[in-house]
């Protein structure tokens, strides 16, 4: 996620990738020098559990929750995979495919890798190939979500490249489950709640936020993150308790949701000055143009976090650290952010601490004090130009090729949250051809 000449010049380099584990508990990040592991349980102190420098040009890592095992692709071999028990220092399996790796996501039962246009589903407990998902709709980004939850095992990936449909697939099953026309536009955005129930959704306009009933598909909730057309919006997720969804992008602002449900019909809501003005509202939607009535009925947002910088790539997360509630920002300038989140009031979200992933002045990532942001933000230039390097090997006949298996693959936690991650660039850039 760095140009030539932010790479050479001063300063710590860029993040090319960073992703939250399933509970939010553990953050990977990856550079040109390799990867690192940190452990998120505590808002002013950030433990380093890995710093692998064995692989360098890391633009993908996914740890499974706090187990030993991450999986690691590099752009030096960005058609293979390496899948690592990092505390023993062995390589559990590696395996190559016949395009350039976009994305990873796991959980207790599959590792799904998305290529271009194609799935593959292998079941994790020892690596064995389960399906492969061939002729899906062009992925350039490698948009995929999987759930975790045990019985609602679920994957999401883009339906159409020109509409935004998304397809839901059941993993343990290995059948596809439903197709939701969730925009117009074509997907950015797809995540699925903790237990599998609910599934959010962003397009490339980026201005509405859609929830989903899973599997069913219906849609549920509806929310506005602003006027502005055409805003790349890099990451969603809801909140471990699924009060609240937050989603960030390319501006500097961070907009978290409140996932309120309709009162019964049966129950009075409280006569308050909001509440009266929502029913008029609602309605007068009936008489007007749809467009205008669905606007209308879309929610704003609860609470908000203006970062200091905008234009870069970044990932957010919702976790409960020291019992509080918590917004969590890494951006691809190397900081992670903290945020406390009012659950009662929402508003304005202070900033608690910041930390330096890749401090320059340090081996080890570093933290620092900071004030909280009350001046405009300062402007940057967007540092997310890395992409996936395209290889000139000439692609093996073999669609995947597997070495190394270790047996079965041990899991050692009993966390149940969805990963969230980013990486390369929005704009496609950089990825192989078929073979």
């Amino acid at each position: 996620m760095e140009t030539k000449e932010e790479a050479d010049g001063p300063g710590a380099p860029g993040l090319c990738c960073a992703s939250f584990n399933q509970d939010t508990t553990s953050l990977a990040v990856g550079n040109k020098t390799g990867y690192r592991l940190f452990s998120v349980t505590s808002v002013d102190k950030l433990d380093e559990d890995l710093c692998g420098s064995d692989t360098p040009d890391v633009y993908i890592v996914e740890r499974l929750f706090s187990s030993s095992l991450v999986v690691v692709v590099s752009q030096a071999t960005p058609r293979r995979m390496n899948v690592y028990h990092f505390k023993k220092g062995t390589e559990i399996c590696n395996y190559s495919y016949s395009n350039n790796i976009l994305s990873v996501r796991l959980n207790r039962q599959r590792l799904v890798v998305c290529l271009e246009e194609s799935i593959y589903i292998h079941n994790i407990k020892d690596m064995k190939l389960l399906k492969t998902l061939l002729s899906t709709p062009p992925n350039p980004s490698g948009l995929c979500a999987l759930s975790i939850n045990h019985s609602n095992s679920y994957l999401a990936y883009p339906g159409s490249a020109t509409i935004g449909e998304i397809i839901v697939y059941d993993a343990n099953n290995l059948n596809t489950v439903t197709m939701i026309p969730a925009h117009d536009s074509p997907l950015a955005a797809i995540t699925f709640n903790a237990a599998g129930t609910r599934l959010a959704s962003a397009s490339e306009r980026g201005t509405v936020i859609r929830v989903f009933s899973v599997p069913e598909g219906h849609r549920l909730l509806e929310f506005r993150r602003g006027m502005k057309r055409y805003v790349n919006i890099s990451s969603l997720s809801f909140s471990p308790d699924n009060q609240f969804l937050c989603a960030s992008s390319n501006t500097e602002t961070v907009h978290i949701f409140k996932l309120e449900h309709p009162t019964p019909s049966g129950e009075e809501s409280s006569p308050t000055w909001s509440a009266y003005v929502g029913k008029v509202f609602s309605a007068a939607s009936s008489y007007l143009p749809a467009q205008v009535s669905d606007m209308m009925n879309q929610d704003r947002a609860f609470a908000t976090v203006r970062l200091d910088v905008y234009g870069q790539r970044n990932v957010c997360a919702l976790a409960t650290i020291q019992k509080l509630p918590r917004l969590l920002v890494t951006s691809s300038d190397g900081q992670l952010c903290i945020y406390n989140l009012d659950p009662h009031e929402g508003g304005e979200c202070v900033l608690a601490k910041k930390h330096r992933l890749l401090g320059s002045d340090s081996e080890s990532g570093g933290s620092e004090e900071t004030e909280p942001q009350t001046g405009p933000p300062a402007q940057s230039l967007p540092t997310y130009a890395a992409t996936v390097a395209t290889s000139s090997a000439t692609p093996s006949p073999a669609t995947l090729t597997g070495l190394r298996r270790a047996g079965p693959v041990c899991l050692d936690d009993e966390n149940e949250f969805p990963p969230i991650s980013w990486c390369r660039d929005g704009t496609g850039s950089g990825k192989g051809r078929r073979a």
